[in-house]
């Protein structure tokens, strides 16, 4: 007999979640790190420049009260949970993202987009054993900072946020393994197969959040006591592709609208965006991205990532660093987070 688990929105709580209680003088800081694969060295540089700059080389992760990130973004937020600093993770991916993304000649990339029409590209093992490296056997409740990490459940075709235990309510996932929990995020269609996980089929959260920031804004606003204008956000991107609807795309069918994928991942940041600027105020919401291109970095291009992104991260922390500082490093009370309930090691 096959193994049918629960949808997980059968155990929705129905009701508003009780907020916990949060001091009205002090800021809730969010970072959070959208999606774009091998790209994602760039919000990794960010962060590392902004660590070198104006935090002595000490991890980020301790000026923000919650991180949320989706598949690259979502392997870099946990990174930073588990106690590296971007630094750290920078280096993993300029060092072994070719190991995940090997290189290859334009035969070899035209031959992985003839390939990906039918089936996945590139195996998981090599991102599997990174991530274990990285990880060993921890476990979601022991992340230093309040995470939320989309993925997407294709069992039961719903969306998927892995949280840590940062409300009482939020006790599905606290054991939770963050090898797991980075394989799922980050199973993108055509590059990875799904990931099977107890009966259900993870795929990559950038199906439908590849810019988390308004699960993390939503999140904190329905867990915690604060008025919308103490919510503070740095959002990363990975790199902006230009698209636009031309006459071509206006009559054409699925030929002509091949990049749709793409297309519906950048309305859905920008969208994401302009909703948190409005709930929040723009001026609440630090944006750092890559220039639009019509020649966007691929996402497993590991070889124009590793060489065009870090000195693109200098640019953008040149220009946005100081004001990012006075945002989220000054006057800042680092207390370590604590989970609202007890449980005992055994139950692990």
């Amino acid at each position: 007999m096959n193994f049918s688990p629960p949808r997980r929105s059968d155990g929705t709580i129905q009701n508003m979640r009780v907020p916990l209680p949060w001091p009205e003088d002090r800021p809730f800081r969010i970072l959070s790190i959208d999606g774009g694969g091998i790209c994602g060295i760039l919000p990794a540089s960010i962060l590392a420049e902004l660590e070198s700059r104006f935090l002595g080389g000490s991890s980020i992760v301790n000026h923000f009260d919650m991180i949320a990130g989706t598949s690259t973004g979502g392997i870099i937020a946990l990174g930073l949970a588990k106690g590296l600093t971007a630094a750290q993770i920078r280096d993993v991916y300029v060092e072994r993202g070719g190991s995940i993304f090997p290189p290859t000649n334009l035969v070899g990339r035209a031959w992985r987009r003839v390939r990906r029409l039918q089936r996945y590209v590139y195996e998981r093992q090599p991102l599997q054993n990174e991530l274990l490296r990285i990880f060993g056997d921890t476990a979601l409740d022991e992340a230093r900072v309040r995470l939320c990490i989309p993925a997407f459940e294709g069992t039961y075709g719903e969306p998927w946020i892995y949280k840590t235990p940062h409300h009482p309510d939020y006790k599905r996932d606290r054991f939770a393994a963050m090898v797991t929990v980075g394989l799922a995020t980050a199973a993108a269609p055509t590059f990875f197969s799904a990931l099977p996980n107890n009966g259900y089929t993870m795929v990559d959260g950038g199906l439908w959040a590849n810019n988390p920031i308004m699960n993390a804004v939503v999140d904190a606003m329905a867990c915690f006591e604060i008025n919308r204008r103490q919510i503070q956000v740095l959002s990363l991107g990975c790199g902006e592709t230009s698209f636009k609807v031309d006459a071509a795309k206006s009559f054409g069918g699925l030929w002509q609208w091949r990049k749709g994928i793409s297309a519906a991942m950048r309305a859905q940041s920008l969208n994401a965006l302009g909703q948190a600027f409005l709930l929040v105020g723009k001026d609440q919401v630090i944006r750092l991205d890559a220039p639009e291109s019509a020649m966007p970095i691929e996402l497993d291009d590991y070889r124009r990532a590793r060489a065009e992104l870090p000195a693109m991260a200098r640019s953008l922390v040149e220009a946005s660093g100081h004001r990012i500082a006075a945002s989220f490093f000054a006057d800042r009370v680092i207390t370590p987070v604590v989970w609202p309930f007890n449980y005992s090691p055994a139950m692990r």
